[in-house]
């Protein structure tokens, strides 16, 4: 088995990696709700305005480094958001559009990113001290808002 972080102090806690190559982080619930969902991790912050297609649920940022991806009904997983409140009104067009991700997984909490998810209606969770030492894009995860519950199942890597 292999071993996990136990980080009370910086709102991480993260059980051992067992066999079944699964992980359960705790954090605090921001917009109640629970999905479920293969995730899209980005280690960089996302400009709502100019920085996604809100129609289509892409990254269309210039020099990002998920631009051309789609986070549709994706959980996505990443530090916050940059930029102005245009967060808002372009994860409100992307629910109305039905492009926005199934859930939301974030390091930094701000007005920006909690009023996306709002809007959104889509469950969200923060203080994580850093998702990104446990999830990698094709992940599955389960996310329980409510109770601020991530858990995460480790995609198969084929063997070439």
């Amino acid at each position: 088995m292999t071993r996990g972080l136990v980080r009370q102090s910086g709102g991480l806690k993260l059980t051992a990696l067992g066999p079944s190559r699964a992980a359960t982080l705790h954090g605090r619930k921001v917009v109640r709700g629970t999905a479920e969902g293969e995730t899209l991790v980005n280690k960089q912050t996302i400009s709502g305005w100019g920085g996604t297609n809100p129609v289509e649920g892409s990254i269309i940022e210039r020099r990002h480094e998920l631009r051309g991806q789609s986070f549709k009904h994706k959980v996505l997983v990443y530090p916050g958001a940059k930029g102005s409140s245009g967060w808002s009104v372009t994860f409100h067009v992307a629910r109305l559009a039905g492009a926005h991700p199934k859930a939301l997984i974030f390091k930094e909490m701000t007005t920006k990113v909690a009023l996306g998810a709002v809007v959104m209606h889509t469950p969200a969770v923060t203080d994580f001290e850093d998702p990104f030492e446990v999830i990698r894009t094709g992940d599955w995860v389960k996310v329980d808002a409510d109770n601020g519950i991530v858990e995460v199942t480790k995609r198969k890597i084929e063997k070439s």
